[in-house]
């Protein structure tokens, strides 16, 4: 039997028949999905210290369980000492069980560690995506404080098939994802 996380099971198993029930679709095949996750962290001081934008890698391939590419500067800006093509960032795209897995370690483990944590805004784009900023990258447990040069924050963004954000915003929040101000079904 291959191996399933608890997450998905809970997609198929709760969220869906919920999320049909509540928005009335005719089939389940209506029923929005959470497409990929996407981890992205922005180095800028990668420009005069080249090792942060390797340590910012590996870091964030700890954390997503999955290898993170650099991302690079498209154009040059003076005021910033940056050339097109200099490595400025690093990113990561999660997507079937590797994505649940992830989004379960985040609700569980990591976003009740925020110091001062009350729940994430509900801001999506429009489109029913979200994106979350975190503001330290030391509140995944798989980051080894001792190791820790300096600390940077990371971008979250959930990209569901949601057509508004009222249903992308019900499915995060049937995920378990803890939204501010938010009334208890």
């Amino acid at each position: 039997m291959e191996y399933t996380p608890s997450l998905q099971t809970k997609y198929r198993d709760e969220i869906v028949p919920a999320m049909t029930k509540e928005f009335s679709y005719k089939s389940v095949m209506q029923v929005p999905k959470l497409e990929k996750i996407i981890l992205n962290q922005g180095v800028g001081q990668a420009v005069a210290d080249k090792k942060l934008i390797e340590t910012a890698q590996e870091e964030l391939t700890i954390i997503a369980g999955q290898k993170a590419i650099k991302t690079y500067s498209k154009k040059d800006i003076s005021n910033f000492k940056l050339r097109k093509g200099m490595p400025i960032g690093v990113k990561v795209t999660l997507r079937k069980s590797n994505m649940f897995e992830f989004l379960e370690r985040l609700i569980r483990i990591s976003l009740p560690r925020i110091r001062d944590f009350n729940g994430v805004n509900s801001k999506f784009d429009g489109r029913g995506n979200y994106s979350l900023g975190i503001q330290e990258q030391i509140i995944f447990p798989e980051i080894d404080l001792d190791k820790i040069n300096n600390i940077m924050g990371l971008e979250i963004t959930f990209v569901t098939s949601a057509k508004t954000d009222e249903e992308g915003f019900a499915l995060l929040r049937k995920f378990g994802i803890p939204f501010k101000n938010i009334k208890k079904n």
